[in-house]
């Protein structure tokens, strides 16, 4: 049986070699950063400055990963970026966006319209007040390239899609292809287009009308999360981590099925910025389940779903946790403990077992030893 983290805490002198951290002043003050930071721990979010938009990290969900900075580069219309960009600083339209904008509509063959909307992405970042002044048709222009047979050019839309969810104004008219999205990230398997896919869709608020394809689509996501290509993990832990403080989709969350190795998620080798949202996902679902909401329902799991992984009395999560609260970097150590003190939590308020065998959670299982 495994032992609540209060043992598991006492015992780690004779396992680890490392009372001095896991009970003494260097935990304590973890524990004391942690509830400190609360909310504020991640890493803020970011604003309409240019250096936000120069990083391509404009929307809601976006946090951490740096992203490639438009750089001034050569056009196949209209001669280089650079001097649109400095036409632009002087208040004239260069007319650079349109004219590719344009050009798009004319028959073209996959690597010409890839490398258009290529260049258009570009443009929306570099150019803020050409991009602006673009129209809703120009929007539906580009989401009708998610319908084209190649996946750069998808993934080229999307990604342009994405440079233009920063524009406040065309957010409503990007969330019409919400749906289409999730069908493509669902049923291609291709990292680069899941990255771009998800990117998107972190940058944008979802709708509740398309919470039944989200259902449908949890079993790709879970899938995304546990491949073993970084960027795209961290998208879609990051789009997991939203959901998961949607109540009507928590569960669908929870009982999702998981691959039995799920907790390697949460080895101290994998990178920080995957660790650090795999722990924020952690804390949000434990929040979710320690909520009066969810307490009022007895949930049925499957043996295989990522309920029984984290929070089951078979899951070595503890394990995982303390080994975490030593990690090199600061804001891993802070998460880990957060969600240890969410876990405790739960244990306080009495949250249902799963039923999903006769068993209790392995938080109290120490104490009826």
């Amino acid at each position: 049986m495994g032992m609540s983290i209060p043992q598991y805490l006492g015992q780690m002198d004779i396992r680890k070699g490392v009372v001095g951290l896991a009970t003494g002043a260097g935990f304590i003050y973890l524990l004391y950063k942690a509830i400190k930071a609360g909310i504020k721990c991640q890493p803020p979010l970011c604003t309409a400055s240019p250096i936000c938009i120069a990083r391509e990290c404009t929307g809601p969900r976006e946090r951490a990963l740096p992203q490639e900075a438009p750089a001034p580069e050569a056009s196949s219309v209209g001669g280089p970026k650079g001097l649109a960009v400095e036409r632009e600083r002087h208040g004239r339209d260069s007319g650079e966006l349109r004219r590719l904008l344009n050009s798009l509509e004319y028959k073209q063959d996959e690597y010409a319209k890839s490398m258009i909307l290529h260049s258009i992405t570009r443009c929306v970042y570099l150019l803020e007040a050409e991009a602006s002044s673009c129209t809703a048709d120009d929007i539906s222009l580009v989401g009708s390239m998610l319908d084209d047979k190649d996946n750069s050019v998808k993934i080229q839309a999307l990604n342009t899609l994405k440079a233009f969810s920063g524009i406040r104004k065309f957010r409503l008219k990007i969330q019409e292809h919400t749906i289409k999205v999730l069908e493509l990230i669902s049923t291609i398997w291709d990292s680069e287009l899941h990255v771009a896919g998800l990117r998107l869709l972190n940058s944008l608020p979802l709708p509740d009308y398309v919470h039944p394809q989200l259902r449908r689509v949890m079993p790709a996501l879970m899938e995304i999360l546990q491949s073993n290509y970084i960027l795209a993990q961290v998208q879609a832990i990051r789009l997991l981590s939203y959901l998961a403080q949607k109540n009507d989709l928590l569960y669908d969350i929870l009982n999702c099925q998981v691959h039995s190795n799920f907790l390697n998620l949460f080895q101290s080798t994998q990178p920080g910025s995957l660790l650090f949202e795999v722990l924020v996902f952690a804390e949000r679902l434990s929040e979710g389940r320690n909520s009066p909401h969810y307490r009022a329902v007895k949930w049925h799991y499957n043996e295989q779903s990522l309920h029984e992984a984290l929070f089951g009395d078979e899951s070595r999560l503890a394990d995982r946790l303390l080994a975490l609260v030593i990690h090199p970097e600061e804001e891993v150590q802070i998460q880990a403990c957060k969600v240890i003190v969410s876990l405790q939590c739960s244990q306080d308020v009495g949250v249902r077992p799963s039923s999903c065998r006769p068993s209790h959670s392995y938080f109290n299982s120490g104490e009826n030893n």
